[in-house]
């Protein structure tokens, strides 16, 4: 994991990082005609905004100049590694009243925010519900990079969109149970996450209906696109490497 951290960090020291409003964007619709905006950052790192509160997802200074961004009203950190766990990150979006929350071994880490396991649920407002879910690898040799319950993937159902940040995993059978999934971003950075094959597999176990591969470095994820159509799946690809 460290090589690829290193490897990544190397690619964005020549790559100019950009300001909170120059980032592509996607707008859904809720169940009752709400608007919510995702922005896609980089690598692992989002931002979901809905009815004027911000939701940070794996923020990483690497990525982003967080300083140009609002602050988080919610910080979601998935796993222990550097490209997603990042104090300094943290502080910038942090604002009085923002809740931090995080798998357990990141809060033993960074000593604070607001420890869930993989099966736990949190409702955050009325209309934002947080589920946390298993991420981890399965190919022998590979368990050393995320091994089982450790890491967290997230749901996050806001106003009936459902969407699944998976974390890094490779495509575990639990991703049988997700159920009327809106969006999902899947990991594909071979040997760490997923292989394509597997992207496309684990897409095909849950089906849903927008597809964003992410934290893909210098994986050819046009693949996925190819290999899902006709499946009814929306593939859409955004700067994620």
């Amino acid at each position: 994991m460290k090589s690829s951290i290193f490897f990544l960090t190397m690619t964005l020291l020549f790559s100019p990082l950009l300001m909170a409003g120059d980032w592509e964007k996607d707008t859904f619709q809720t169940d009752h005609n709400k608007e919510v905006t995702i922005t896609f950052i980089r690598h692992g790192s989002l931002m979901i905004t809905y009815e004027g509160q911000h939701i940070q997802v794996d923020p990483v200074t690497m990525f982003a100049h967080y300083s140009t961004f609002p602050k988080g009203d919610y910080i979601l950190v998935t796993h222990e590694h550097g490209d997603h766990l990042d104090a300094k990150a943290i502080d910038t979006l942090t604002q009085a009243g923002t809740r931090l929350i995080l798998n357990p071994s990141s809060r033993a880490i960074i000593g604070r925010g607001e420890p869930v396991k993989n099966g736990e649920r949190l409702q955050l407002t009325d209309d934002i519900l947080l589920e946390a879910v298993p991420a981890y690898n399965t190919t022998p040799g590979r368990e050393k990079y995320h091994p089982r319950h450790r890491d967290n993937g997230y749901i996050l159902t806001i106003d009936g969109l459902r969407i699944y940040i998976a974390g890094d995993t490779e495509d575990i059978p639990e991703m049988r149970e997700l159920k009327e999934i809106n969006i999902a971003f899947l990991p594909v950075n071979q040997p760490y996450t997923m292989t394509v094959a597997q992207a496309v597999h684990a897409a095909k176990m849950f089906s849903p209906k927008v597809l964003y591969p992410y934290h893909f470095g210098e994986t050819d994820v046009k693949p996925i696109k190819e290999q899902l159509s006709g499946s009814g799946i929306d593939v859409r690809i955004r700067k994620m490497e």
